[in-house]
Protein backbone atom coordinates (compact mmCIF):
# COMPACT_ATOMS: atom_id res chain seq x y z
CA UNK A 1 0.00 0.00 0.00
CA UNK A 2 2.78 2.48 0.68
CA UNK A 3 4.63 2.08 -2.45
CA UNK A 4 1.55 2.74 -4.68
CA UNK A 5 -0.46 5.52 -2.18
CA UNK A 6 0.31 9.46 -2.08
CA UNK A 7 -1.05 9.66 1.33
CA UNK A 8 -3.45 7.62 3.45
CA UNK A 9 -6.92 8.97 4.47
CA UNK A 10 -8.48 6.28 7.19
CA UNK A 11 -12.09 5.84 7.66
CA UNK A 12 -14.43 4.47 10.21
CA UNK A 13 -13.33 0.99 10.69
CA UNK A 14 -12.43 -2.14 12.79
CA UNK A 15 -9.04 -3.46 14.01
CA UNK A 16 -7.73 -3.98 9.90
CA UNK A 17 -8.41 -0.46 9.56
CA UNK A 18 -6.49 0.93 13.14
CA UNK A 19 -3.36 -2.09 11.76
CA UNK A 20 -2.58 -0.37 8.58
CA UNK A 21 -3.15 2.88 10.14
CA UNK A 22 -0.43 3.06 13.13
CA UNK A 23 1.75 0.66 10.54
CA UNK A 24 1.93 4.05 8.00
CA UNK A 25 2.04 6.69 11.09
CA UNK A 26 4.75 4.52 12.57
CA UNK A 27 6.35 4.79 9.75
CA UNK A 28 5.94 7.92 9.23
CA UNK A 29 7.48 8.52 12.62
CA UNK A 30 10.29 6.47 11.99
CA UNK A 31 11.04 8.66 8.52
CA UNK A 32 10.41 5.99 6.28
CA UNK A 33 7.94 8.07 4.43
CA UNK A 34 6.54 11.48 4.58
CA UNK A 35 3.20 11.71 2.80
CA UNK A 36 0.26 12.94 4.50
CA UNK A 37 -1.85 10.90 6.69
CA UNK A 38 -5.42 11.92 7.51
CA UNK A 39 -8.03 10.77 9.85
CA UNK A 40 -11.86 11.33 8.53
CA UNK A 41 -13.42 11.87 11.94
CA UNK A 42 -16.67 11.46 10.59
CA UNK A 43 -19.68 11.81 13.04
CA UNK A 44 -16.40 11.86 16.52
CA UNK A 45 -15.78 8.11 15.02
CA UNK A 46 -12.45 8.44 16.35
CA UNK A 47 -12.81 10.89 19.23
CA UNK A 48 -11.95 7.99 21.48
CA UNK A 49 -8.66 7.42 19.72
CA UNK A 50 -7.79 11.12 19.69
CA UNK A 51 -7.85 11.55 22.85
CA UNK A 52 -5.81 8.48 23.17
CA UNK A 53 -3.37 9.76 21.22
CA UNK A 54 -3.04 13.38 23.19
CA UNK A 55 -2.90 11.14 26.10
CA UNK A 56 0.07 9.51 24.47
CA UNK A 57 1.59 13.01 24.35
CA UNK A 58 0.75 14.21 28.13
CA UNK A 59 2.31 11.12 29.51
CA UNK A 60 5.57 11.77 26.99
CA UNK A 61 5.23 8.46 25.00
CA UNK A 62 4.49 10.36 22.09
CA UNK A 63 6.22 13.57 20.64
CA UNK A 64 3.88 16.48 19.81
CA UNK A 65 5.63 16.78 16.82
CA UNK A 66 4.77 13.18 15.94
CA UNK A 67 1.32 13.77 17.41
CA UNK A 68 0.58 16.26 14.81
CA UNK A 69 1.87 14.86 11.98
CA UNK A 70 -1.86 13.08 12.05
CA UNK A 71 -4.11 15.00 10.06
CA UNK A 72 -7.60 14.97 11.41
CA UNK A 73 -10.90 16.64 10.14
CA UNK A 74 -14.73 15.62 10.28
CA UNK A 75 -14.67 17.19 6.74
CA UNK A 76 -13.48 15.45 3.51
CA UNK A 77 -12.15 18.89 1.60
CA UNK A 78 -10.64 20.51 4.78
CA UNK A 79 -9.14 17.39 5.32
CA UNK A 80 -8.08 17.36 1.42
CA UNK A 81 -6.75 20.81 1.69
CA UNK A 82 -4.57 19.69 4.57
CA UNK A 83 -3.20 16.69 3.11
CA UNK A 84 -2.06 18.90 0.23
CA UNK A 85 -0.33 21.09 2.38
CA UNK A 86 1.42 18.61 4.33
CA UNK A 87 5.18 19.07 5.11
CA UNK A 88 6.94 16.28 7.16
CA UNK A 89 8.64 17.07 10.00
CA UNK A 90 12.02 16.32 10.41
CA UNK A 91 13.23 14.95 13.80
CA UNK A 92 15.93 12.82 15.52
CA UNK A 93 15.75 9.91 17.65
CA UNK A 94 13.22 9.67 20.21
CA UNK A 95 16.26 9.15 22.86
CA UNK A 96 19.61 10.51 22.17
CA UNK A 97 23.18 9.63 23.77
CA UNK A 98 22.57 12.91 26.22
CA UNK A 99 19.31 11.44 27.56
CA UNK A 100 20.49 8.33 28.63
Amino acid sequence: MNELCDGVIVLPGGYGTLEEFFEMITWAQLGLHQKPIGLLNINGFYDDLILMVQTMVDKGFLKQVNRDMLLISEGIEELLEMMRNYKAPTVGKWISEKEI
